[in-house]
């Protein structure tokens, strides 16, 4: 079995960095495309987009960097509003599609991206619970005294 250190970004954790990283690169392509040429058109729709972009930036930052402490912190937090955001946001965009205007990054659950936007955030999320740092590894010399 493999051995935690805390450390998000290793083993598996790498692997969901790159997906969170690609999913970055693209969110952060297609809101700032739409951002510059056709904003009017559906403010909303395209500022979800954009604010689920920066969401997948720090998610992919946090993840990567995320050992012990405030790294950590900010990766539960981003990964955590992802989920939020994804879960409200596929939703609403069921219950009433014309709610946005356009389509969005989480709209009908992240279709348009092959659902990643959906189990992604919960993958996540499994990860920082798994990988959390155990009250031994907090305190390294409390192994040594038992």
């Amino acid at each position: 079995m493999e051995q935690h250190s805390g450390r998000t970004g290793r083993g598996l954790g790498r692997v969901l960095v790159t997906v969170y990283g690609i999913l970055a690169f693209a969110a952060t392509g297609r809101s700032t495309f739409v951002l510059v040429t056709k904003f009017s058109e559906a403010p909303v729709a395209y500022s979800l987009s954009t604010l689920a972009a920066l969401v997948y930036i720090l998610a992919t930052v946090a993840l990567a960097l995320g050992g012990r402490g405030s790294w950590r912190a900010v990766a539960w937090a981003a990964v955590s509003v992802e989920a939020v955001g994804v879960v409200t946001v596929g939703t609403l965009s069921l219950l009433d599609p014309a709610a946005f205007g356009e389509s969005t990054v989480w709209s009908r659950y992240g279709q348009g991206y092959g659902f990643v936007p959906l189990v992604l955030p919960f993958v996540g999320l499994w990860w920082l619970w798994r990988t959390r740092p155990r009250s031994a590894d907090a305190f390294p010399d409390a192994k040594e005294a038992v």
